[in-house]
């Protein structure tokens, strides 16, 4: 038995009408999915527009959004207009960022194997900072300065040796670890010292990263302090700490704001004497609970004494969270949002697999059947970026929604997409080549 979701899952603008209806940014849900089709993501944009000034007011210039949450050319604008750098990790991300009208100057590169084209690329668009992985990442860039003159401004990822209380696959800051150089292993050292010596690059800094969906402030002071005893000797003029801010998914759960996050690590520094510019790279801070995400109720399967399947039309194609991560979210009918949710069910997708779930223990109203209008909110990061076309599933379109306007930032997928990038059938005359010829 569950009561109304609680506010501080839903976006900021999300209001309960008198007959229980659910709108967000002045829009009817409902509507919503009626106007555009579902699966649907839907966004509040005063909600993505406030969290990316908290985070420039926060930690001032330089302060990156991490576009791999969530990224399109809408997101990538309105972060740059609210005064945000963007954290691109590969040449597509780079690409979309620049294809939006965001500065090179104004992004981050980041990535644990950069190709020789994605480091051209950032030379070319005239990437602001450029985060090195590994000697063979500085390898490539002496390459490139040979063959252009490039000397750009980089960070050196650092590996601190800390452990963040979060899934294992999603730790970063340890030792055993794909990326960045290890203080404990002398990596760190040595990788400061030939970026020092080398004229292919020009070292501004130092980075670090201990992890995603991270609700202790604490770990990522411990981090600072080992950065912070590190750094000191170089006198480098600045620091990022990277993200990985948790936000709460369920009832229950709560995590430090953004403003909360960057006093924490800015009294460290100060007990530190760190002196350099200090930054960060927010991403599911600024866009999970920006969003919901709705879909229709294609199936209701009750198995007495066991449990109810509450089949929907998208799945682990439009949110492989709860299959990678175990993650959990909670669910709630927009038509009658502030209703007990008295009924436990199982929510899950379309897919043709049995792990293809989206809520394993969810909560929804009693009167609840086929055809309603169903969401699950705090669905803004890493749904979008991580979907997928599984069994040829339509990639849901995107919303904004603001002042009782909606805008679709990325259309729905149509079959024709689906075949777009197949190589045309041979006519008749064609030549084809024999199987093992």
């Amino acid at each position: 038995m569950a009561g109304p979701i609680s506010a501080h899952l839903l976006p900021d603008t999300a209001d309960v009408a008198d007959d229980g209806r659910l709108s967000i940014g002045g829009c009817d849900l409902v509507d919503l999915a009626d106007q555009f089709g579902t699966p649907l993501f839907v966004y509040d944009e005063d909600h993505l527009r406030a969290r990316c000034r908290e985070a420039v007011v926060a930690f001032g210039d330089g302060v990156a959004y991490a576009s791999k949450a969530f990224l399109c050319g809408a997101m990538a604008r309105l972060a740059y207009e609210e005064g945000m750098h963007l954290d691109v990790a590969t040449g597509g991300e780079l690409f979309v960022a620049r294809h939006a009208g965001v500065p090179g100057e104004r992004l981050v590169m980041h990535g644990n194997n950069k190709s020789d084209r994605e480091l051209a690329m950032a030379v070319e668009e005239g990437v602001g900072r450029i985060v090195v992985d590994s000697f063979d990442e500085l390898d490539r860039l002496d390459a490139l300065a040979v063959a252009t003159g490039a000397r750009p401004r980089v960070l050196l990822r650092i590996t601190p040796g800390v452990e963040a209380h979060t899934h294992e696959f999603v730790t970063t800051g340890q030792d055993d670890s794909k990326f960045g150089f290890t203080v404990s292993s002398g990596l760190a050292l040595a990788a400061v010292e030939r970026a020092v010596r080398t004229e292919s690059v020009e070292l501004v800094g130092l980075h670090a990263h201990i992890g995603s969906q991270v609700f202790e402030v604490g770990a990522f002071a411990r981090a600072v302090e080992v950065l912070a005893d590190f750094a000191a000797p170089f006198g480098l003029p600045e620091l990022s700490v990277g993200g990985g801010l948790g936000v709460p998914y369920v009832e229950g759960e709560s995590a430090p704001t953004l403003t909360e996050w960057a006093a924490g690590i800015r009294a460290v520094c100060d007990a530190a004497g760190v002196t350099a510019h200090v930054s960060a790279e927010p991403g599911r801070a600024i866009v999970a609970a920006a969003a919901v995400t709705l879909y229709r109720v294609g199936t209701v399967k009750d198995l007495p004494g066991i449990r109810t399947y509450v089949a929907v039309d998208g799945g682990m194609s439009d949110n492989p969270r709860p299959v990678l991560y175990g993650s959990g979210y909670e669910t709630l009918l927009p038509r009658s949002a502030a209703a007990e949710r008295p009924r436990a069910v199982r929510v899950v997708g379309k897919h043709c697999e049995s792990g293809d779930l989206l809520v394993r223990e969810g909560w929804v109203p009693e009167d609840l059947t086929v055809g309603d209008v169903l969401a699950t909110p705090v669905t803004g990061a890493y749904g979008h970026s991580m979907g997928s076309n599984y069994n040829h599933v339509l990639r849901p379109a995107v919303v904004f929604v603001a002042d009782g306007e909606a805008r679709e930032v990325v259309r729905r997928e149509t079959f024709d997409d689906l075949v777009a990038r197949d190589a045309p059938a041979p006519g008749p005359g064609d030549e084809t080549v024999e199987s093992g010829s």
